[in-house]
């Protein structure tokens, strides 16, 4: 999941929240608030798993949550900021749709299209979408993965996208499982094909594997030009973004204190260069909240900071928002999959709590 930061102003747009709701429950010996949600979105059909959210840049109030439906009759679901299924917008017929992913003004027709990509699994390949209308802008999907051998060395899963200082939008894709020699993720350019659709082309294989599980959840720092996935089991692993920087790991983290898989991973900016990387303890309803900046002495070296718990259930995929959007969400909103076929919708600042900004 790709994170940007955007000068948006505030837009009022009155909007009537639930109340939020304080429950305690026993944590290692300790009181631990779970957060509760200031809205559930409406049910997918089968399985949600993954969201993400496009800023409309006219009017914020206005903007759009797409979250994944992961099943083969599978499906891009369209929602407003209240958990609403915009239902001209929704995407159906994909063949196991997992992470999705969106990035703003990639040129088409010479014509800054804002993009929202898929995994779908099953026929490896991206389907792409030009937002807000979710209109297929990808010649049918673009396969990945090529020339691998063995099924689940190219069933898609994670998909982040970056785009770096000079406008070049890339695609980095993850898959169910593979190699343990620094070659896990690819990462393909995204551009136009010269018919207004998209292509995509191979620019780098990298990225270590532990080969306990598998690595679903990727997430971007544009500003930074950082990656960050979960290799599951095993903790966070961070890259540089840009090709031309080299496939160093730069850090392992969240390493400890994880009940189950780490999952989602998301970043909530403060400002250019500080803020938080939330990641998903997923068999404990929790998040993990690490210093997205580091510290003085290495940049790489990110400490916890605080661990929520939360309404949502088993939370695999999970997005931020450090912009205010409408009178509901003032500070930003996080975004978190539950289980039971929904996505919740928390204000930062009940995530934030008195320790963070």
């Amino acid at each position: 999941m790709n994170h940007r930061f955007l000068s948006i102003l505030f837009l009022g747009f009155s909007l009537t929240a639930c109340k939020q709701v304080a429950v305690q429950t026993k944590n290692n010996n300790s009181e631990q608030q779970i957060i509760q949600p200031t809205f559930i979105t409406e049910p997918v059909k089968h399985d949600t798993d993954d969201p993400a959210v496009w800023i409309n840049p006219q009017d914020a109030s206005k903007s759009l949550v797409i979250g994944t439906d992961k099943d083969i009759d599978g499906a891009l679901y369209v929602y407003d900021l209240q958990g609403k299924i915009q239902e001209d917008k929704v995407v159906r017929n994909l063949k196991r749709p997992d992470n999705v992913d969106i990035e703003y003004g990639l040129k088409l027709n010479n014509k800054a299209t804002d993009i929202a990509v898929t995994t779908e699994r099953f026929t490896h390949k991206l389907r792409i979408y030009a937002l807000p209308d979710m209109k297929p802008v990808d010649n049918g999907g673009i396969e990945v993965f090529e020339n691998e051998t063995g099924a689940e060395y190219r069933d898609l899963m994670g998909i982040a996208l970056y785009k770096n200082k000079v406008g070049q939008i890339y695609a980095i894709v993850g898959r169910k499982s593979g190699p343990t020699d620094g070659t896990y993720l690819w990462q393909y350019l995204l551009e136009d094909d010269g018919k207004g659709q998209v292509k995509a082309t191979l620019v780098r294989k990298f990225g270590a594997y532990s080969g306990r599980k598998e690595i679903e959840s990727i997430a971007v720092d544009d500003e930074l030009g950082y990656i960050y996935y979960s290799d599951e089991g095993v903790g966070v692993r961070k890259y540089f973004a840009e090709p031309s920087k080299g496939n160093q790991e730069l850090a392992l983290f969240a390493t400890t204190g994880f009940t189950e898989d780490h999952e989602g991973i998301s970043i909530y900016q403060t400002s250019q260069k500080k803020g938080y990387i939330l990641v998903s303890d997923q068999g404990a309803n929790q998040f993990h909240i690490f210093r997205r900046e580091g510290t003085d002495q290495n940049p790489h070296e990110h400490t916890l900071l605080k661990v929520v718990k939360v309404k949502a259930v088993q939370s695999d995929g999970s997005e931020v928002v450090s912009v205010p959007l409408n009178s509901t969400f003032k500070k930003g909103l996080f975004i978190a999959m539950s289980d039971d076929r929904t996505f919740h919708f928390y204000k930062w600042e009940d995530i934030a709590g008195k320790k963070l900004k």
